[in-house]
């Protein structure tokens, strides 16, 4: 019988291989390379999906540049419509890089709620962008584990506003004081890689207050155990560009960086091997913008004293 018109299997691309061979786990990431069959959002992804209410998107704006930006609603905001469809009731916020993004680009989506740690990672095409959102036909869905995913309760951002207003978003090619801080003190942000021929990724970080270092105009982190894919890592062995996005969840305040990243090998044990794994990854910084659409932690309820009966 002949199996000329089947759909090849998607297999891990040339850039993920690579590094999964230097660090030695090729075996354990065949494992899981079921994953990257086609998707299939019904079901219990549907559900994970429509009470989330914090997502954050990869895309590029306008001039091309790389971005990942939050997106954040009540529960809903992330509707499956399909097997492979997926409908966002918003959009990037008018004071964010990637608001007004263009249609028919791949884009990359990880849904994660921090109060159950878990997270969910969506890659496709955007189809359309308009006033009742994003609409996202999904070619790759998976979960991913809950490793380095620091707990805590958030309420959504405010909602996206229909257009800038008074100054246009102002753009650095270094970090200010205050952004430098946010950066030192976090303890989790996004990272957007991007490959070209599997479009763009959306995937999270998380460590100690602190494992993010400030070096001048770069940045780096140590690369922790994880589930042996090297999604992210592969992407920047293939293309270097790369977008992070850190929030300061007291206040919303976010900080947008967009430029380059490279993975940096050294032996394991050594002093550069804060991560136990001889690789930690280099962002060079090519544009930074401020924002306020990450969502706020969320008020702990007031618990009323029982009343005593007489």
């Amino acid at each position: 019988m002949s199996r000329s018109n089947e759909t090849p299997p998607v297999s891990f691309h040339p850039g993920e291989l690579a590094v999964q061979q230097q660090a030695g786990v090729r075996a354990q990431a065949d494992r899981l390379s079921g994953m990257l069959g086609p998707p299939d959002l019904r079901g219990g992804a549907a559900k994970f999906l429509a009470e989330r209410t914090l997502a954050a998107l990869t895309a590029r704006d306008d001039s091309g540049r790389l971005w990942i930006a939050p997106l954040t609603g009540p529960p809903g905001v992330l509707d499956v419509i399909a097997a492979s469809a997926l409908r966002v009731r918003t959009a990037p916020a008018a004071d964010d890089p990637l608001y007004g993004l263009p249609p028919g680009q791949p884009v990359g989506l990880l849904a994660i709620d921090f109060a159950t740690r878990r997270r969910f990672r969506v890659n496709g095409t955007l189809a359309t962008a308009d006033e009742d959102g994003l609409m996202l036909q999904v070619d790759q869905a998976y979960g991913n584990c809950p490793q380095y995913i620091q707990r805590r309760h958030l309420q959504p951002g405010p909602p996206a506003t229909e257009g800038r207003h008074g100054s246009p978003l102002r753009y650095a090619t270094s970090l200010a004081f205050d952004q430098a801080r946010l950066v030192r003190a976090a303890d989790t942000f996004f990272l957007g890689t991007t490959h070209p021929e599997r479009g763009n990724d959306a995937s999270h970080r998380g460590g100690p207050p602190g494992f993010v270092r400030v070096e001048g105009d770069s940045l780096w982190w140590p690369d922790y155990p994880g589930n042996n894919m090297f999604n992210s890592l592969g992407n920047l062995a293939v293309d270097s560009a790369a977008a992070l996005l850190f929030a300061d969840f007291a206040t919303g305040h976010t900080v947008y960086l967009s430029g380059t990243a490279v993975l940096e090998w050294s032996p394991e044990g050594s002093d550069n091997d804060e991560g136990g794994t001889g690789r930690r990854v280099r962002f060079h910084i090519g544009s930074v913008a401020d924002g306020s659409g990450a969502p706020r932690h969320a008020p702990h309820p007031v618990r009323r004293p029982l009343r005593r009966k007489d």
